[in-house]
């Protein structure tokens, strides 16, 4: 970036949305170019979502620019390319604690700012909360404008359609921005992806129809309505053959578009424009995904969502070893070539689920459905009654989207569906609205499910292997985002409805659901240290659970405290109150998990910490709950203290 010239340094200038009103279109195209510096360095630190980002610099400049916020409110659909926004709205000397516990987080939060109108972090809602916004202004006669930016991959959601329909059919003012980069997180597919295609070529079609226009003012005399009338047919039959089916037009909205997303000055007057009409309109931005970084344009997908990165090289800074995404897509290839019966589904993320290696071993048996979870469900649903054993991989927090197809159309008819829930239980920098810590509690109620979790790589690629060859029925396995944990204790055949004892100890019984079997193992070292004998169990399966196994250790040991990477209301420790309860089985107990609260940003580790889960926080707490005092020289510890 050239610093001599006389345009630079705007950034520092930019308070807040009222300092762009004075700037020359120079001053914030040289404003954009300074805003993709500073997020390319900002998050090659923090990690985050810089694709999406770089793609909106001009649109969000541009909204700020046309929009009197935050009088005026702007939605944003799913949430995570708000970082322009977060930075022109006074978050910019705050941007290096992006993601970070108690910094700003990922994702519009309206605690955090009055410029945030709306909390978001799935696809395709912000039509439905800007149409409830604008009929609620216009219900207490007031007169700000409302307007929502949404993805051509979040189109895609039924909710987004379903909203498009509502939208087109009233008489609010609205002003939708959809925000068409041909992407969602991987390249969009269907046929509204085909459809957006085609529609980029109306550039094309509007300058020809000037052409014709200015030929017919010119040439042709008032009196011959004859031959204007024919020509006016000749542009109208041209029109049907260059441009599609005007589906936006159709369901009630004026359409202005595809316009250049990234020039500044064209839409602004179009912003502007559609800012004072009347009733609902929708304008078709496209943009580039990356724009600005090397890097990040050639591979979008990877660089959607990123850890810490080199700048210089597109290389992340630190490489973990081989995660549970990547163990579960190595694996269900193995079972693919076993039966040819297998088929895997993703929603829009191939990548993030570790699916592109199918994808390309089998594309005939791949199916990438877009940002659409309840049609995935059902879809497979259909699948598995056509006699294929569908594998559906989302990640735990969008799987919530699905509840009723996952109880209607899989639980009551007892299909066979495997569902590979990745990023289950606390995923850190998101925050709330992705931490995948609810399945358990949901999944578990349903009748005829089948839910596990692996405590280790080794774990999952056995539980695969059951789920997909062996059992029949519906069946979920959660696992962690990131790398796991191996222990040659847990290298035993999985056996439906079977736990594994991993260590034998008389005091206290720990039941450690997933990769929290790690944590457990180390806070009973600690507590070892001080002389209490730990029993440590794997369930393995959450639903069914092994009550042989647990009234056996229970009965020794008179105490259960129970872990789980999920909340502790209606989780897998409700369903042992329940079962202690139904067998009046007298022990005391204590369970460890995530409150009924929302749980905010952060790293994994912090997280854990701050809410007692990590070993050290997790063994003194154990030690209070069995009534045992770890002071150095203290009193040495008594089993019935607590009972």
């Amino acid at each position: 970036m050239n610093r001599n010239n006389q345009t630079t340094n705007i950034l520092s200038r930019i308070a807040g949305p009222e300092d762009l009103k004075g700037l020359s279109i120079q001053e914030l195209g040289a404003l954009s170019g300074e805003i993709r510096e500073f997020l390319i360095n900002t998050v090659s630190n923090t990690g985050g979502h810089i694709a999406s980002n770089l793609g909106v610099v001009e649109l969000t400049l541009a909204l700020h620019r046309v929009y009197d916020t935050p009088r005026d409110k702007i939605i944003w659909d799913v949430g995570h390319q708000t970082y322009v926004h977060k930075i022109l709205t006074g978050r910019k000397d705050r941007f290096d604690t992006l993601r970070q516990m108690d910094g700003l987080s990922g994702f519009p939060k309206t605690e955090e700012s009055i410029f945030d109108a709306f909390n978001t972090g799935h696809s395709s809602t912000s039509i439905s909360a800007a149409l409830g916004m604008a009929r609620a202004r216009d219900l207490k006669g007031e007169t700000y404008s409302v307007a929502a930016v949404i993805g051509d991959g979040a189109l895609t959601g039924g909710m987004a359609l379903e909203a498009l329909n509502d939208a087109g059919n009233a008489k609010t003012n609205l002003v939708i921005v959809l925000n068409d980069n041909g992407m969602s997180i991987a390249p969009n597919v269907g046929g509204l992806s085909r459809y957006l295609s085609r529609l980029r070529m109306r550039p094309f079609y509007y300058k020809t129809r000037e052409s014709i226009q200015s030929l017919i003012d010119r040439r042709l005399p008032r009196s011959g309505k004859h031959v204007r009338r024919i020509l006016h047919r000749i542009k109208a039959a041209m029109k049907s053959i260059l441009m599609p089916s005007m589906f936006f037009e159709d369901l009630g909205f004026r359409y202005f578009g595809p316009i250049d997303g990234h020039n500044l000055r064209e839409m602004i007057s179009v912003l502007e424009h559609a800012r004072t009409m009347k009733g609902p309109v929708l304008v078709h931005v496209c943009t580039l995904k990356g724009k600005g970084y090397k890097y990040a344009e050639e591979k979008p997908s990877f660089f959607h969502g990123i850890a810490p990165f080199q700048v210089e090289t597109g290389e992340l800074k630190s490489n973990g070893g081989e995660s549970y995404s990547q163990i579960f897509g190595r694996k269900i290839c193995e079972l693919a070539q076993k039966s040819p019966d297998i088929v895997a589904i993703t929603a829009a993320m191939p990548d993030g689920t570790g699916l592109n290696p199918f994808r390309d071993a089998f594309p005939k048996r791949f199916f990438d459905v877009g940002i659409a979870e309840q049609h995935a469900v059902t879809f497979a649903a259909g699948l598995a009654k056509g006699g294929t054993v569908p594998v559906v991989a989302i990640y735990s927090t969008f799987l919530q989207r699905a509840y009723d197809q996952m109880l209607h159309d899989v639980a009551l008819q007892n299909l066979h569906v495997v569902f590979a829930i990745d990023r289950a239980g606390v995923v850190g920098d998101d925050g709330e609205t992705h931490q995948g810590i609810y399945d358990i509690a949901y999944i578990k109620t349903m009748p005829n499910f089948t839910l596990m979790a692996p405590s280790s790589p080794m774990e999952l690629e056995m539980m695969l292997e059951y789920a997909v060859l062996e059992h029949r029925g519906p069946i979920a396995i959660r696992y962690p985002r990131g790398s796991g944990y191996e222990t040659g204790a847990l290298q035993q055949p999985v056996i439906p409805g079977k736990g594994i004892k991993v260590k034998s100890g008389d005091d206290v019984t720990i039941v450690a659901v997933g990769n929290f079997l790690k944590v457990a193992l180390k806070a009973a070292d600690l507590l070892e240290a001080v002389g209490i004998s730990c029993e440590v169990i794997n369930p393995r399966f959450i639903k069914p659970m092994d009550e042989p196994l647990l009234r056996e250790s229970i009965g020794k040991t008179g105490r259960i405290v129970v872990m789980e990477d999920g909340i502790t209301c209606g989780g897998f420790g409700s369903s042992i109150l329940e079962f202690l309860c139904r067998e009046r089985i007298p022990a005391k107990s204590l369970l460890l998990g995530f409150p009924d609260e929302a749980i905010t940003h952060g790293s994994r580790e912090l997280i854990y910490k701050k809410y007692g889960l990590d070993p050290q926080s997790i063994s003194d707490r154990i030690l209070d709950f069995i009534g045992a005092s770890n002071q150095k020289g203290g009193r040495a510890w008594e089993k019935n203290a607590s009972m």
